[in-house]
């Protein structure tokens, strides 16, 4: 049964993902998938990082925990294995691999405020070239609260990836000097600044700064944008 705030993500026999993001937001997740390594824990918030579930290397095993009160996340299902009560942070219908397991709530934000969470993928309205996350509400707009993102990114012993585009619909850059929205924490990274590491085929450096509202080094060993082979 299709319920009314469904958001209905469903893979193909070929593990090729319908109904879900456009070219570019795969792009860049099957870029932040290569973040994953075997045995690690990971959060996936709202948005692009929830793609991640499709783009694990089948070579290595990652726990992946949803806040709602999921560990043990798997692909998006085929169209004939949804079901309609198994349902992630972002209100996806989704599969639970063997060994996964459901909690409570106050479990699930026990487990991040804990520092049981490797690594999480963020999705981002603003960063600043300080580390500053901005990722919870625009000013004037009705949110219904902060969300997890301020607990995922307040302990020290999560390593935060911000999966985000580089400008917004309206191509104003995202990455900035100083972020103008409210925070969802300062200093997310370790070090100062910003570094160019990767580019993806076809752009240049200059392109880069021309979207960018920061000043930026540039890596020494600058090389293309890879991607997780599936």
């Amino acid at each position: 049964m299709r319920k009314k705030n469904e958001r209905l993500t469903i893979r193909k026999e070929d593990d090729e993902i319908c109904k879900s993001a456009d070219s570019i937001r795969t792009r860049i997740i099957k870029g932040a998938a290569l973040e994953f390594e075997d045995g690690l824990y990971a959060n996936l918030g709202i948005g692009i990082p929830l793609l991640a579930t499709n783009y694990i290397s089948p070579s290595i095993t990652v726990h992946l925990h949803s806040e709602n009160g999921i560990l043990g996340l798997g692909p998006f299902p085929l169209e004939e294995k949804v079901d309609a009560d198994l349902n992630n942070v972002g209100k996806q219908r989704v599969t639970l691999l063997p060994g996964g397991c459901f909690f409570s709530n106050d479990e699930s934000f026990a487990m991040i405020r804990g520092g049981h969470i490797d690594l999480t993928l963020l999705g981002a309205m603003q960063v600043s070239k300080y580390g500053d996350l901005a990722h919870w509400m625009i000013p004037g707009k009705k949110v219904k609260g902060v969300g997890d993102a301020m607990d995922l990114v307040s302990s020290t012993k999560t390593r935060v990836v911000v999966t985000m585009e580089h400008c917004t619909k309206a191509n104003e850059p995202k990455i900035l000097e100083i972020c103008t929205m409210p925070l969802n924490g300062k200093q997310c990274k370790r070090g100062l600044g910003l570094t160019l590491i990767k580019l993806w085929g076809g752009l240049m450096v200059e392109d880069i700064k021309k979207s960018t509202r920061s000043t930026f080094a540039i890596s020494p060993n600058l090389r293309p944008m890879q991607q997780v082979e599936t």
